[in-house]
């Protein structure tokens, strides 16, 4: 392959170039954005290039998650050691992480439930789903690294890591979640699992910035996008998938969030445009009160954990309706909105988590950090913009502050 400099990129997404297509941001087709605020990633990129102490930690951060992962051999879902239901190697496959033994049966099935408390064996290598974040990682550093050094073996890496996972005939993963968060001596698979994917949304985001910079081919790209098509279909027509889209807390949310982006990535506008207003309708409305608490989140036993988490998946919607030209952020029905619901976070800055009214049995005040930023990004108010610089301080290495638009909550 012809690899071109990466620098492009800055090219393609340079205030000019936005000025002279009319865009106030990054949008639509003309410039094949998704998630990323790749015009604020410009931004930073110079001032990285400057000295900009601002973004050191987190830029020392990435870099080192990026050349970790040119250790890495390339993952795959034929690696696990167990297989689904299916039987099939192909099939990603993993385990409920709250469910665990059952104490009072001779052969420990059914598992039974504890929230918030993750069975360890749910996340080792016999299944898939910690190979699935470090996959998401993995390529998320390597194309970040590629995108702000203008280093082609990060964005090499990240290719032969993309190819493995959903080109290779030998390796790729079949594009449906059919046996994910399995229970053991309950169900073979379940719509819930579904929300595993959402750190695809991430490896989306990498493809386009290698594609800017000719680090992808015509060819791969159209795997690629041809593969999230396949997925966002089994996402809209499967039991699995309408049973998660049904879903009134974070799951919904973060459903809303996979089929919009795997749409817009694989290019059905039409698509994402009605999933957005199924978000703003179905599932913003019926998630947030008129103060702007999320009540769903907030009965579980890590509240304000899976409040972030919900709010993540919210701001990414927000951008989704950037793109296509909706005002998600600012849509009000019967005085719920998103904006108060990131005002109700963002008031438990700096405070103890003894002022935090609602069970929390890991209370983690950083988590806030990319939600925070998302809001100062787009309101722009001051409480906003005070609580996440004060966040950053606490949270410098945090590469959600590299990565405007996108907001990780793990």
């Amino acid at each position: 392959m012809n690899y071109r400099n990466i620098a492009l990129i800055s090219a393609l997404f340079s205030t000019s170039a936005l000025a002279a297509s009319g865009n106030t941001h990054p949008q639509g087709p003309n410039d094949n954005c998704l998630t990323y605020d790749c015009r604020q990633m410009l931004e930073i990129k110079e001032s990285i290039q400057r000295g900009d102490q601002t973004y050191a930690p987190a830029w020392k951060n990435l870099l080192q998650k990026a050349n970790q992962a040119l250790e890495h051999k390339p993952w795959s879902v034929t690696d696990k050691k167990l297989l689904p239901a299916s039987g099939n190697k192909h099939d990603y496959y993993s385990f409920g992480p709250y469910w665990w033994p059952n104490p009072d049966t001779k052969d420990h099935l059914p598992y039974i439930r504890k929230d918030g408390q993750i069975n360890p064996s749910s996340k080792t290598d016999d299944t898939d789903s910690k190979r699935l974040v470090q996959f998401s990682d993995d390529v998320r550093a390597l194309s970040l690294a590629a995108f702000y050094s203008a280093d082609a073996r990060y964005a090499q890496k990240a290719e032969i890591m993309l190819d493995t996972w959903f080109l290779n005939k030998q390796t790729k993963m079949n594009p449906d979640l059919s046996y994910a968060q399995a229970i053991p001596g309950v169900v073979n698979g379940r719509g819930i699992g579904i929300i595993d994917t959402r750190v695809l949304i991430d490896v989306a985001d990498s493809i386009v910035l290698l594609q800017h910079a000719g680090f992808l081919s015509d060819k791969e790209v159209q795997g690629y996008k041809n593969w999230y098509s396949a997925y966002a279909a089994w996402l809209l027509t499967s039991a699995n998938g309408q049973e998660e889209g049904n879903w009134y807390n974070n799951h919904g949310a973060w459903y809303d969030a996979q089929v919009t982006a795997f749409s817009l990535f694989s290019g059905d506008v039409k698509q994402a445009r009605r999933q957005i207003d199924i978000f703003k309708n179905r599932h913003l409305a019926a998630q947030v009160n008129v103060k702007g608490e999320l009540p769903a989140e907030l009965e579980r036993t890590r509240s304000f954990h899976y409040t972030n988490f919900a709010l993540a998946a919210y701001a990414r919607m927000g951008r989704y309706g950037e793109i296509t030209g909706d005002d998600v952020w600012n849509y009000e029905l019967d005085g719920r909105t998103m904006k108060k619901a990131f005002s109700f976070v963002s008031q438990q800055t700096g405070k103890p988590a003894s002022d935090w009214p609602y069970q929390e049995i890991k209370y983690i005040p950083e988590e806030a950090t990319g939600p925070l930023l998302a809001a100062a990004r787009v309101w722009k108010e001051d409480d906003f913009s005070k609580n996440a610089a004060v966040l950053m301080k606490a949270n410098d290495t945090d590469i959600n502050i590299l990565t405007p638009g996108s907001v990780l909550v793990k």
